[in-house]
């Protein structure tokens, strides 16, 4: 078979069976040989190799299996890698392995993948970001000078995560021996708690003290715990005294992160703070039309308009909405049109009535009612001052959306589902018995339905 037509199959089928995982960027992966059963598929871009190689291995071994007819292996390789195992004739005989055999560096691994998706160029600006875009931009331009920290803060799924990959991409573009790291703010904890353990801190001290920029997504994570707050505050001084670029992002500002030190408050402050907020209706179909080229989904120009005024809450249930109705044209096997959409988010409720009250929207509302800070209902404490207003949210969470127990606890600050059904029943009771609580739920349901 010639390339050209293993390409073409490849795709065919990536297509047909897993159009989930396709990007429009799929058609500049080049197929090259294959040698002891693996198959060489060459890719250009590090950030698609790399996240090809952690996110889409599986389905592209189905697919060239199902092609070939043949029990072949896939890697993904970059041009350098596959022109030299042409010269050698070897295979390459496992991801993470460099040519000469040897293990590939380990500085990345425990980074969070970045996904060839969020680019600036896919990324749409609207009257609730463009202050966070911009400032974005200028980090690019000057990574140490402009903004330093950077610090977005906003809801879930409205962006924040895009413009942090963004501003990875860009510089890596720029400066492809740039050390940067990117990171989670949950793996950086961890990473501290195995580094004491192993009695390694000098290696893990290097790892971040010396890199060129440091992201890291949902710093608010480090109220939990008060000895990597230290030692984040002596990393970030390090950086900050060497003008290294640190960007971090968070579902608050630095003041209403429960449990924080003042100190890392005041320095995360020091920097550009910038929110993002709930996209316009024009910004919204504007989104959905993006995601749709990223598919190559072919919508006629109502369908957007339809989704955007179906949907307002956040970018991530746009695209859920779209995903849906890419599911139901291919069950189907119809083109996608206005009514299609409206069968696949017949269920959706719609807009303003109260099944759109969101869990951030709880959240908030029960923080401003019962005066609290915002992320002290996602903290581990328990006292009744806080105990009591995350009790609430879960509730009014069960009663409103159609999240899950379990997802419901995740977003409480990481618990089970068995303390949501607690928290149900405990408030359920409570209704019932006092009228207090009876008024209080009441205020805030017709608060959340206002905002609607």
């Amino acid at each position: 078979m010639l390339r050209s037509e293993l390409k073409a199959s490849l795709l065919v089928y990536l297509r047909s069976h897993h159009a989930d995982i396709c990007r429009h960027w799929f058609d500049l992966i080049e197929p090259s040989v294959i040698v002891d059963g693996v198959l060489r598929l060459v890719v250009q871009e590090p950030v698609q190799l790399k996240y090809l190689q952690r996110c889409c291995l599986p389905q592209f071994a189905e697919a060239a299996q199902a092609v070939t007819g043949c029990l072949v292996v896939v890697r993904f390789v970059s041009p350098t890698e596959d022109q030299q195992l042409v010269a050698s004739g070897r295979s390459l005989s496992a991801p993470g392995t460099a040519p000469d055999g040897g293990e590939l560096p380990s500085w990345l691994d425990e980074q969070m993948v970045i996904s060839p998706d969020y680019t600036f160029d896919s990324f749409v600006v609207g009257p609730g970001n463009q202050l966070a875009h911009a400032a974005a931009g200028a980090v690019v331009q000057q990574p140490g000078r402009a903004y330093s920290p950077f610090f977005i803060h906003g809801g879930v799924g409205l962006g924040k995560t895009h413009l942090l990959q963004s501003i990875c991409q860009a510089l890596l573009l720029e400066n492809p021996e740039m050390r940067l790291c990117y990171i989670s703010c949950n793996t950086f904890m961890d990473l501290f708690h195995e580094s004491v353990k192993a009695g390694r801190m000098a290696d893990f001290r290097n790892r971040f003290r010396t890199c060129d920029c440091l992201v890291i997504d949902d710093i608010h994570f480090l109220s939990k715990n008060e000895q990597t707050q230290e030692e984040f505050f002596h990393t970030f001084n390090a950086l900050h005294q060497l003008g290294r670029q640190i960007v971090l992002s968070s579902d608050a500002r630095p003041i209403d992160i429960p449990d924080l030190e003042e100190r890392l408050v005041s320095r995360f402050a020091a920097g550009l703070v910038a929110r993002v907020d709930k996209p316009c209706y024009e910004t919204r179909v504007a989104i959905v039309k993006a995601k749709a080229r990223l598919h190559q989904l072919d919508l006629p120009d109502d369908v957007p308009a339809y989704v955007a005024s179906k949907i307002d809450s956040n970018i991530r249930e746009l695209e859920g909405a779209l995903t849906r109705i890419r599911g139901v044209a291919m069950a189907n096997r119809a083109p996608i049109t206005l009514e299609l959409a409206k069968l696949a988010l017949q269920d959706e409720p719609t807009r303003g009535s109260s099944s759109t009250i969101t869990l951030h929207a709880i959240n908030e509302v029960v923080a401003r009612y019962y005066d609290v800070r915002l992320l002290e209902i996602l903290s581990k404490r328990r006292t009744t001052s806080i105990a009591r207003p995350r009790q609430v949210g879960m509730f009014l969470a069960r009663k409103h959306t159609r999240f899950s127990l379990e997802e419901i606890g995740g977003y409480f600050g990481g618990r089970d589902h068995t303390t949501v059904m607690h928290a149900v029943q405990k408030i359920t009771g409570l209704i019932a018995t006092s009228e207090q609580l009876a008024t209080d739920v009441t205020r805030i349901e017709q608060e959340l339905e206002r905002r609607g």
